[in-house]
């Protein structure tokens, strides 16, 4: 049985980690690479880091933020947030991650993932897609949140795949930071949809909401970001009741 990943997230804006709810009402969380070193001794299999305002505000990743908080690490690191073009992801990659993420960009002009995937491997590529429910169903945004794409996020999730993405980062914006639980009817699509790894990502609140999501979403890995920075669940206590619940995780030696 393959194990399920838990994977903490580090959304930053001008160099500190905030979290907010739905992508707005944003409060500081701390330190990037104290907050990495934190989360992967108390257990995380995977960080996140995402400079949320970057493609907002039009500029590049904080290198600088990234390089640091790659130091603190022993477990894989995964930076997205304004990479636009290969030069991007070739300078993350050399300030010390070992996968980039991206979303509005690949939206943008989808022959981005296929460039990176040839580049430096598919493994090395996720695209994120951020989702939100309307009439026309679940539609994937851009730029944070805030651009609507027009593209049915499953469908964008099939292309992505087809282009060369490793895996999909899906995050329900109307579940994001409000603890209610992932969208797991979301996260079952996205997963029927792709032969690639989903991650699972908005509302997680307590430990009952992963074995939801590794359950009845199909979801290959979860990801949460106030639950762990608030000290509101240790990682290890979480990966013991998903072992109780019969779903296996990986344990660090």
């Amino acid at each position: 049985m393959l194990t399920k990943r838990i994977i903490a997230c580090l959304d930053v804006d001008g160099g500190r980690v905030v979290k907010g709810t739905r992508f707005v009402e944003l409060r500081d969380a701390g330190d990037p690479a104290e907050l990495a070193r934190a989360h992967a001794s108390g257990g995380a299999d995977e960080v996140v880091l995402l400079d949320i305002t970057a493609t907002h505000e039009r500029r590049a990743t904080l290198l600088k933020t990234v390089e640091h908080t790659a130091r603190e690490l022993f477990i894989p690191f995964t930076v997205g947030g304004g990479v636009r073009t290969l030069r991007d992801a070739a300078a993350i990659f050399e300030a010390g991650a070992d996968k980039v993420s991206i979303n509005s960009a690949a939206i943008a002009d989808p022959s981005l993932i296929t460039s990176i995937a040839h580049r430096f491997g598919s493994q090395a590529v996720i695209v994120a897609i951020d989702a939100r429910r309307g009439e026309k169903g679940v539609e994937a945004w851009s730029a944070g949140g805030r651009v609507p794409s027009g593209r049915s996020a499953v469908e964008w999730a099939r292309e992505a795949e087809a282009r060369g993405a490793g895996e999909i980062l899906v995050t329900a914006i109307d579940r994001d930071g409000t603890g209610e639980g992932f969208d797991c009817e979301l996260t079952h699509a996205m997963s029927q949809a792709v032969n690639i790894p989903v991650i699972a990502s908005g509302g997680a609140g307590c430990a009952d909401h992963f074995v939801e999501v590794f359950r009845q979403g199909a979801a290959d890995a979860a990801l949460a970001a106030s639950l762990f920075h608030f000290g509101l669940s240790s990682i290890t206590e979480l990966k013991r009741q998903l072992m109780g619940a019969g779903i296996s995780v990986r344990f660090a030696c």
